[in-house]
């Protein structure tokens, strides 16, 4: 018999609050998250906005002494991971930590410090570059952070896969526990880029908006007038569950997860290919076994950039056909920005909320539709209505793409 898995916590550090039921207020209000950059080091790059955290509280998660040894993005991935535990009334310590894993990826790691610690050696030199410079940077810094402190010893590693950061490791994290290795695996990403550096490579590659004088009305996918994405950063982490050992402590139920596609586009190192897409699509709803008219909602991937959203409005009418008309889709990327490694987990929390509530969130800014872009995308303001099974889609650079399917239980 298949064994099932549930969600019964969730963690969110993001540009429209940092925990979830804030940031779930701010997302059915169709609040945007982004802001104009005031630091003079973004004057000379095209953007000059983000949707950056401004009021993150790391103390009340790690000690003063802690927090000089981890950079933004552990720190973040750190904080959700705590949330997602408190959420889901688990005592740790009555946990088999062997059978208890963390699998919290994210796209850049610890890029700020990287780069503040190259500029300090070819400024003062070698002797002055931080011992902590290696810990803080690596990528799977997050999961091992989160070990140390719940002493969880089975699977933990990062998943690195741009976007689709997130999906993979909350899709693995499932699989994991779907083929009997593990009983609770705590899964997502984390992420801190907002960085003059990444700023000006995107910025050279055309990939970023550009509306500086109109922060929140910058991230519009699926609109005629969109120009780009918008960067952001932040974390979200689930708490999964095998469904006996959840029903059996008496946990709350927040949804489950039935389904889980993964493929490559094989194409392209930045441009997608919307048939690796629709594969993903179609692999989540299969093993799901679900048929395509069984679904509500998709949380699109949805970036706002001119030729990714037109390749995915392809993949879901190649995958759902003409009932791809009848299905509410939205990006929430028009609210929090786009949190690369962060935004599948962020995403998930999202789609799970609208679930439990039966809201289809928001595509804000959607203000003239783009032709090329033809389905129902809950323009503006959020809509009421079942929500049974849904979607949320991750894609990356390099053609990776994670899909992860919902279920309200």
């Amino acid at each position: 018999m298949k064994r099932r898995v549930v969600v019964t916590g969730m963690g969110t550090v993001s540009p429209l609050g940092n925990e979830t039921e804030t940031l779930w207020e701010n997302i059915k209000k169709g609040r945007s998250g982004i802001k104009r950059l005031e630091s003079e080091a973004f004057l000379d790059i095209p953007t000059q906005i983000a949707g950056f955290i401004d009021d993150f509280h790391g103390e009340k998660y790690l000690e003063a002494k802690e927090l000089k040894r981890y950079d933004l993005f552990t720190q973040y991935g750190y904080a959700a991971a705590v949330q997602a535990l408190e959420n889901a009334e688990i005592d740790i310590d009555k946990v088999d930590k062997d059978r208890a894993g963390i699998y919290i990826g994210s796209g850049a790691g610890g890029l700020g410090t990287l780069l503040n610690n190259h500029k300090t050696m070819l400024e003062k030199g070698p002797k002055r570059v931080s011992p902590f410079l290696i810990p803080m940077s690596i990528n799977n810094m997050v999961s091992g952070l989160v070990s140390i402190k719940t002493g969880f010893q089975g699977p933990s590693f990062a998943t690195v896969s741009a976007c689709a950061t997130s999906n993979h490791a909350i899709g693995e994290a499932y699989l994991n526990i779907v083929h009997g290795y593990s009983d609770v695996i705590l899964a997502g990403g984390a992420e801190s880029t907002i960085h003059p550096l990444y700023f000006a490579g995107f910025s050279k590659m055309r990939a970023m908006s550009t509306r500086n004088n109109a922060p929140e009305s910058a991230s519009r996918p699926f609109d005629q007038d969109r120009d780009g994405f918008v960067m952001s950063e932040g974390a979200g982490v689930l708490f999964l569950e095998e469904y006996e050992h959840a029903k059996k402590r008496g946990a709350k139920l927040l949804g489950e997860i039935i389904g889980y596609g993964s493929t490559t586009d094989a194409y392209h190192i930045t441009a997608p290919d919307y048939q690796g897409a629709s594969k993903a699509m179609g692999l989540a709803l299969e093993r799901a076994e679900i048929r395509a008219a069984d679904v509500d909602y998709i949380n699109a991937h949805g970036t706002s950039t001119p030729a990714g959203d037109i390749s995915e409005t392809k993949a879901i009418k190649e995958v759902f056909g003409e009932y791809a008309h009848q299905l509410k889709v939205s990006s929430t990327k028009s609210m929090t920005g786009h949190m690369f490694g962060a935004a599948g987990g962020v995403e998930a929390i999202i789609t799970l909320k609208g679930m439990a509530e039966n809201v289809f969130p928001p595509t804000i800014n959607l203000d003239n539709p783009d032709p090329e872009c033809s389905l129902d995308y809950v323009a503006n303001k959020a809509v009421e209505g079942n929500v049974d099974i849904a979607l949320s889609n991750g894609f990356g650079f390099g053609g990776h793409n994670a899909v992860i399917a919902f279920k309200k239980i």
